[in-house]
C-alpha cells in the first residue's frame, strides 16, 4: 500500500530543492539534495504503512491547494516535509496522542538541517514552530500558515470512503504489534476527541472537508465501538466457558 512509481523519489527531490530555494537556502544544490535524500529515506521506512511517501505527497498536494491562504507557502511546505520525519511506531503512548510521528524531534531536525543549508535561523525556527503545532493537530490561534498545515495533514479524514478504508487499514498495520484491545482503546480515544471539536478544519477552504471527514470518523467510531464491545463480552464469557 502506498507504493509510488520508480521516478517518484526524483520528483520529491526536485520539489524539495525548489522549496528550499524559495525559503532562502543558500548552500550549493548538492548539499540541499543531500538533506532531501535523507528525508526521502526517512519517509520510506519499511515500518511506515501510512506515514510514508504517499502520505507526504498527499499533504504537500493539499498545502498547494490551500497555498493562497498562507503567508509563507514555502515554509509551510518545508513543515510538511519535516512533520513526520522522525517516526516511531513502537511507542504506544505516542500513538494515543499523535501516532508514531515524533513532532518535537521532527521540529528540532528541521531547525538544525535547514540552518545547515543556509535557511535563516528565523525561517528555520518558524518551520519548527509550524511542525510543533501538529502535536495536537490544533492550529496556532490566528496563524493562517499553521491552519493550512494542520488542515493539510488532517485532509485524509475527508477522503472518499474506499480511500478512507485503506487509510484505516494502513494505520492498523503500522501498529500491528499492539494488542487489538489496546489499539481499539487508543483509536477510539483519538476519534472521540476529534469528533468532539467544534471544527476539524481551520482554513476557509479546508472547512469544505468538514462534513465528509465527520461522516468517515462517525462510521469508524461506530464500527470500532462495536468491535471493542464484542471483545469485552468475549473476555467476560471466556472464564465461564471453562
Amino acid at each position: 500500500m502506498g507504493v509510488l512509481s520508480a521516478d517518484a523519489p526524483q520528483w520529491f527531490l526536485s520539489a524539495f530543492v525548489r522549496t528550499c530555494r524559495g525559503a532562502g537556502a543558500t548552500e550549493p544544490e548538492e548539499a540541499v539534495r543531500a538533506v532531501g535524500s535523507e528525508l526521502i529515506e526517512r519517509w520510506s521506512g519499511s515500518d511506515r504503512h501510512f506515514h510514508n511517501l504517499r502520505h507526504l505527497a498527499a499533504v504537500l498536494h493539499r498545502v498547494d491547494e490551500l497555498a493562497h491562504e498562507t503567508h509563507q507557502a514555502d515554509l509551510v511546505r518545508l513543515a510538511a516535509w519535516y512533520h513526520g520525519a522522525v517516526f516511531d511506531a513502537n511507542r504506544k503512548v505516542a500513538y494515543a496522542t499523535r501516532g508514531g510521528e515524533q513532532t518535537t524531534l521532527s521540529a528540532e531536525l528541521a531547525r538544525t538541517q535547514l540552518v545547515e543549508i543556509g535557511v535563516s535561523a528565523e525561517a528555520a525556527h518558524r518551520v519548527g514552530e509550524l511542525v510543533d503545532s501538529l502535536a495536537r493537530h490544533k492550529a496556532l490561534p490566528g496563524d493562517f500558515d499553521s491552519a493550512v498545515l494542520n488542515d493539510a495533514d488532517l485532509g485524509m479524514l475527508a477522503a472518499e470512503p474506499q480511500r478512507y478504508k485503506e487509510y484505516v487499514a494502513a494505520i492498523r498495520a503500522e501498529y500491528a504489534h499492539i494488542p487489538l484491545s489496546d489499539y481499539l482503546d487508543a483509536r477510539i480515544k483519538v476519534l472521540t476527541k476529534l469528533l468532539g471539536r467544534p471544527r476539524l478544519y481551520a482554513s476557509p477552504l479546508g472547512a469544505t472537508w468538514e462534513q465528509p471527514a465527520r461522516q468517515n470518523l462517525d462510521a469508524e467510531l461506530h464500527r470500532l465501538t462495536k468491535e471493542r464491545r464484542r471483545l469485552g463480552e468475549e473476555a467476560t464469557a471466556g472464564p465461564a466457558r471453562r
